[in-house]
């Protein structure tokens, strides 16, 4: 369709839109996470939107794009551990632990990847870990890359993750490459640089793929060009049917979360602002009432916020706009 000789984007043409739920993008490699949100979010004509946390600029793979509500919940959709595919490139170290990075190191590569097998179950388990200077890490309120960029020495903390295994899938005579299931918050360059250091001639990161999150669906990815074919193959432009069908429902993304079941009048209260301690009217599901972390809250089992315990008394952390009117129609 043509304006003036000029293609029109039919997504562009629709009015924005409330929309709620998450799409789970295949980042491709060549695509920031900042730019990728803004995609999907035009192609989506939605009004609000967020993402879940960078991927890596060169790594791709599993990135939640949050829509409309599901923005507020953004930082619950990756507490899961996740998998990861990475392939080390032996023999060169960098200062980013990527291709991206300066390099700070060669060293002769001979026979050091016939041990590859031997130096990675050595980082099974709860390691202790040392995040890259180019990483989002906060020291002091400031990104540890902006003081990196500036040239300006800082103490990296430390970090304790655990890495519940790591799989050879392939080597040649200088890389290797590894699926990894690890816990939140687990540097994957990291790791490969370490496990090149201790088979003594470095090694960084040429290829990163995130696969999996432990609570989102698996193996349901959509890439970038998927949805805008499906955008632009639309006979009505303000149709968005099918694109909205890729959308995961907040309530089912966060479907992972140990739940409390809470009475509806508890709910209009909790909804309110008002914190509750009569919890002996409730029920619990994978937790109880000394349950510390995060909990799904949900009455008549519909899903109402997140929320946590904190001496007896149930908590809000993140509350859906108005749940009991806009789906009971009006309080009771």
């Amino acid at each position: 369709m043509t304006e003036n000789n000029k293609v029109i984007d039919k997504s562009r043409r629709a009015p924005k839109r409330d929309v709620d739920g998450v799409f789970l993008l295949d980042k491709d490699a060549t695509l920031s996470s900042a730019l990728a949100l803004t995609k999907v979010r035009g192609i989506y004509r939605a009004n609000k939107g967020g993402h879940t946390g960078s991927l890596d600029p060169l790594a791709s793979g599993l990135l939640p794009i949050c829509l409309g509500q599901a923005a507020k919940f953004s930082s619950f959709f990756l507490e899961g551990s996740k998998k990861y595919v990475a392939t080390g490139k032996l023999g060169i170290v960098t200062a980013s632990g990527d291709a991206d990075g300066e390099i700070v190191e060669r060293h002769e590569v001979t026979d050091e990847v016939s041990h590859v097998e031997e130096a990675i179950e050595k980082f099974t388990g709860k390691i202790i870990q040392v995040p890259p200077v180019y990483s989002a890490i906060k020291v002091n309120g400031r990104p540890l890359y902006k003081y990196a960029r500036k040239g300006q020495e800082v103490e990296v903390p430390k970090r304790e993750v655990e890495i519940f295994y790591i799989k050879l899938l392939d080597k040649t005579s200088d890389s290797f490459t590894v699926e990894v299931y690890c816990s939140k918050g687990t540097y994957i360059r990291t790791l490969i640089a370490d496990i090149g250091s201790e088979l003594g001639c470095g090694a960084y990161v040429t290829m990163l793929r995130r696969i999996e999150v432990d609570g989102l669906p698996k193996g349901v990815m959509h890439t970038l060009d998927e949805l805008q074919t499906m955008a632009d193959s639309r006979e009505d432009y303000t149709d968005f049917t099918k694109m909205d069908k890729l959308l995961i429902p907040i309530d089912e993304a966060l479907n992972y979360l140990p739940r409390i079941n809470i009475p509806y009048d508890m709910a209009v209260a909790l909804c309110q602002g008002q914190r509750q301690s009569d919890l002996g009217r409730c029920t619990f599901e994978n937790c109880n009432i000394d349950f510390e972390g995060t909990m799904q809250i949900r009455t008549d089992s519909l899903f109402i916020g997140v929320g946590h315990i904190q001496k007896g008394v149930l908590i809000s952390d993140r509350m859906m706009s108005d749940p009991l009117r806009t789906n009971k129609g009006l309080y009771k």
